[in-house]
C-alpha cells in the first residue's frame, strides 16, 4: 500500500476543510492522523446507533436512557471512557462484558465503551496529535485484531440459552444485515492502515505478529 498517497489525499481533504494556525505545529502525518481518529469515533457512535436499533432491550435496562444520551455520554469524555455502571472497566475488560452470561447490565454500551476506550488508547487517548508525539504501530495491530476477534463474538458468541447476545447480523436465523461488516470493516483497515504509517514514520517494522489464530481480545501492547 502507498502510505504516501494515503497521507497526500488526506492533507487535501483537510485543506479544503481550512487551514488553522495549530496546523503550523503538526506533520502531515499528523493531520492524516486526526482525521483517523476522527473518523474512527464517528463510526464508534454509528455503532451505537445501529445496536441500539437492533437491541432496544439493552437501552430500557437504564430507565429514562436514551440513545441520544447514550451518545452524549460518549462524546462528553474526550480521553477515556469510564462509567460506574461498567465499574470503570475499559477496552477489553468492558468488551468481555458484552459477552459475560452473568452480565446483567447494558451490553451495547458495554460492548461500544470496550471499543471506543480501546480505539482511543491506540491514539494515546488523543483528540488529536502534534509533532513531538509518537504512536506504536504494533498497538494499532493489535487492536485491529481485537476489532476482528469482537466481529467473530458477535456473529458466533451465544448465551446458554442458544441466543446472540446481541442481535446483528442474524435474526431468527436468517443473516438480513451487512451493514455491520461494513462498519467493523472499516474500523479495522483504519487500525492497519495507522500501523502501516505509524511504523513507516518512526522506521520500524511492523511485524504482524499480534495476528494469531485467536478468538479471544489481547491487550494493546504498552
Amino acid at each position: 500500500m502507498n502510505f504516501q498517497l494515503v497521507i497526500l489525499l488526506c492533507v487535501l481533504l483537510c485543506a479544503c476543510s481550512g487551514y488553522e494556525a495549530k496546523n503550523v505545529f503538526k506533520s502531515d502525518i499528523d493531520l492524516v492522523t486526526d482525521q483517523f481518529i476522527t473518523r474512527t469515533r464517528e463510526d464508534v457512535k454509528e455503532l451505537v446507533v445501529k445496536l441500539y436499533k437492533r437491541n432496544p432491550n439493552q437501552l430500557r435496562k437504564i430507565p429514562g436512557m436514551t440513545v441520544k444520551g447514550r451518545l452524549a455520554q460518549l462524546t462528553v469524555h474526550r480521553y477515556e471512557l469510564q462509567f460506574a455502571e461498567l465499574d470503570y472497566k475499559q477496552d477489553v475488560a468492558a468488551m468481555n462484558l458484552a459477552f459475560d452470561p452473568d452480565f446483567r447490565g447494558d451490553r451495547v454500551f458495554a460492548l461500544v465503551v470496550g471499543l471506543g476506550s480501546m480505539l482511543r488508547q491506540a491514539y494515546e487517548y488523543q483528540p488529536e496529535v502534534f509533532l513531538p508525539d509518537q504512536l506504536d504501530a504494533e498497538v494499532f495491530l493489535a487492536s485491529a485484531h481485537n476489532v476482528e476477534v469482537l466481529l467473530w463474538k458477535l456473529k458466533n458468541a451465544r448465551k446458554p440459552n442458544g441466543r446472540h447476545y446481541l442481535i446483528t447480523h442474524e435474526y431468527q436465523g436468517v443473516v438480513d444485515n451487512l451493514s455491520f461488516e461494513r462498519l467493523f470493516g472499516e474500523i479495522i483497515v483504519l487500525q492497519e492502515m495507522m500501523a502501516g504509517i505509524a511504523g513507516d514514520s518512526s522506521n520500524r517494522a511492523v511485524t504482524g505478529a499480534v495476528h494469531v489464530v485467536s478468538k479471544v481480545f489481547i491487550p494493546l501492547p504498552i
